[in-house]
């Protein structure tokens, strides 16, 4: 078991948390700031206990000097600073006299954000190859670490592992609430345990498929990548997307475990996106056809999985959610198992997207706020940024 926030006396301590404010911004604005939401317990946390709170996080790409101005975490010092209600320091560099002097003279309570992580990815990608003297830097400015992450738990970079392998370190009241899911639902799971991934491609899910086929009573399949699946049992599916590389692999899975894989039996087409689209049975798919979601004959099927399991985790949307015309699966899924007694899952990335979008963020038990590091779970891996935190 590691060890969390609550593990530490944290007063007049520095302290290093390391949150996820990875959040989409349009037009100088963000646009959804449910991450830094969610940071909030762990930081308030360390307030209350007259800690001094210094925060890391990355937030998008950093590959020329243009990506700074956009990407640059000042929009976010002052989304937090509204919702902590009190001041946010915020110190638009990555290392420096600046910061130390500013770390230096906080008083507890004090919240102080440094830029974008990722800034330091520019001259030889120091934060994302975790180079040994920045997270010794970043360590040298804090007396405890804490983790709280989830979407880059799965990386080891030079502000989660490079800085925990300098310091005493813990994980944050996020990190903990997710791990404890994903345990409840992968560990230990109340039967029956089903599964529901969807998304593009096979390629994605290969790991996920072949740990949670031994685990899971049922996996129901949707998406881009359940048009693989069928062609590989011989059905013309049109132009819809195929991963041509996993089809020996979707044929022999199938094979192996057919009564727990289930397949759509109808689907929504169109000649191309956005045109006029027809509800056929999946052996009615036309070669000039692309499949774009599920049918409401394949909702009535997984429905009837779905209502019977107690426990649920759900990856990946199956249709093209994004297009209003090719929803309705997902939103008939999210309605289903938002009136279910059972455990219910959801992972994050396009996932959690279209779950939120679609209004149902409060009807579910846990919305992953980690894409990457919620597939490495359920590809039964270990997370870098979590593995190499303290154990109690």
């Amino acid at each position: 078991m590691k060890k969390t926030i609550e593990n530490f006396e944290l007063e007049n301590k520095r302290v290093l948390i390391r949150v996820d404010f990875n959040v989409p911004i349009k037009d100088g604005k963000i646009t959804d700031d449910n991450r830094i939401k969610e940071s909030l317990k762990t930081i308030k946390y360390g307030i209350e206990k007259n800690a001094k709170i210094i925060l890391l996080s990355h937030l998008g790409r950093v590959k020329t000097e243009e990506d700074k101005e956009k990407n640059s975490l000042k929009l976010v010092a002052n989304r937090l600073s509204d919702l902590l209600e009190k001041e946010v320091t915020f110190i638009p560099e990555t290392r420096g006299k600046t910061l130390e002097n500013a770390i230096k003279n906080m008083n507890n309570k004090d919240v102080l954000l440094i830029e974008n992580t990722r800034f330091e990815d520019l001259n030889g990608k120091k934060e994302s190859e975790n180079e040994e003297s920045l997270g010794t830097y970043w360590a040298s400015l804090g007396d405890i670490f804490i983790n709280d992450a989830f979407g880059t738990a799965h990386r080891a970079h030079a502000s989660n592992v490079g800085i925990a392998s300098h310091l005493p370190s813990g994980i944050g009241f996020l990190i903990e609430k997710e791990l404890k899911n994903f345990k409840k639902a992968l560990e230990n799971p109340e039967r029956p345990f089903t599964v529901i991934l969807g998304g593009s491609k096979v390629t994605d899910k290969i790991g996920v498929i072949e740990n949670l086929v031994t685990i899971a009573d049922f996996i129901l399949i949707g998406g881009g990548m359940a048009y693989t699946f069928l062609k590989a049992g011989g059905i013309e599916i049109g132009k819809s997307l195929v991963d041509e590389e996993k089809l020996e692999f979707c044929k022999n899975i199938f094979e192996k475990y057919p009564n727990k894989i289930i397949l759509p039996i109808d689907t929504i087409n169109a000649k191309e996106i956005g045109a006029e689209s027809v509800h056929k049975a999946i052996h009615q798919i036309e070669k000039e056809e692309i499949g774009l979601d599920i049918g409401p004959y394949t909702v009535e099927l997984f429905k009837d999985y779905l209502e019977k399991s107690k426990t649920i985790i759900w990856n990946g949307p199956v249709g093209m959610f994004e297009n209003r015309a090719y929803q309705e699966g997902t939103k008939n899924l999210c309605e289903i198992i938002s009136n279910l007694n059972s455990l219910r899952i959801v992972g994050g990335g396009d996932t959690a997207a279209a779950v939120i979008s679609l209004g149902f963020q409060d009807k579910v038990d846990h919305i992953s706020t980690g894409g990457g590091a919620s597939l490495y779970l359920l590809e039964g891996k270990t997370l870098p940024g979590i593995d190499i935190i303290d154990d109690i």
